[in-house]
């Protein structure tokens, strides 16, 4: 787009350009949708969006978004506390809510280790990992994590760091693409993978 017209357009394009997966035409797309709004619409987005920069908590357990410090899924009576389920991102957790086949609670680690981009353990949320298991008596981990060198490592350093805990590891069903982003999996996919989920075991000759 170049800058002919409106400067308020060509900045507004800009700034929607620099969402993630929207390119300059869908940018175009959406600056031009908000203009023919009712500016009642757009002063109610643009107060959506403050508040999402400043009022927005991170629950205290989890790491998932939420309005309060205990987000919906921990403070639930209905949720089984002996699963966790361990995932790289909140967007992991909502594509997993979706598939109606999980009933436990979850822990978001918020990367995955990756030493060639300089992310190791103490980038994750891993310190109070053994202390949520001990204090729910978690049973179960479930490592709903994709299937990459990166989840790989992850899995692996996670399951040493919890040697001598009484606590069953699982992973989801390799019915996941290796490489593939668990969010753009299918419900039905995801969900099987859930269902169908194989203990974890540590070949030592593997590396972290």
């Amino acid at each position: 787009m170049g800058k002919v017209g409106s400067k308020l357009l060509f900045e507004a394009v800009e700034l929607f350009s620099g969402l993630p997966g929207i390119g300059k035409k869908s940018a175009l797309r959406m600056a031009l949708h908000v203009a023919a709004q009712d500016p009642s619409k757009t002063k109610k987005l643009s107060d959506l969006l403050s508040k999402i920069t400043t009022e927005l908590k991170v629950c205290k357990h989890c790491f998932l978004y939420a309005d309060t410090d205990i987000c919906d899924i921990c403070a639930s009576s209905a949720r089984d506390t002996k699963t966790l389920c361990i995932v790289e991102s909140i967007k992991d957790v909502l594509a997993i809510e979706e598939t109606s086949q999980y009933n436990g609670k979850y822990h978001i680690l918020g990367a995955l280790i990756s030493p060639i981009d300089g992310i190791g353990p103490d980038s994750l949320n891993l310190n109070s990992l053994a202390d949520r298991i001990v204090s729910n008596g978690v049973t179960e981990l479930i490592m709903a994590i994709r299937p990459s060198i990166e989840g790989d490592t992850t899995i692996y350093y996670i399951s040493k760091l919890l040697t001598g805990q009484n606590v069953k590891i699982s992973m989801i069903a390799r019915g996941v693409s290796f490489g593939s982003e668990l969010e753009f999996t299918d419900e039905i996919t995801l969900g099987r993978s859930i269902l169908s989920r194989t203990p974890y075991l540590i070949h030592e000759n593997q590396l972290v």
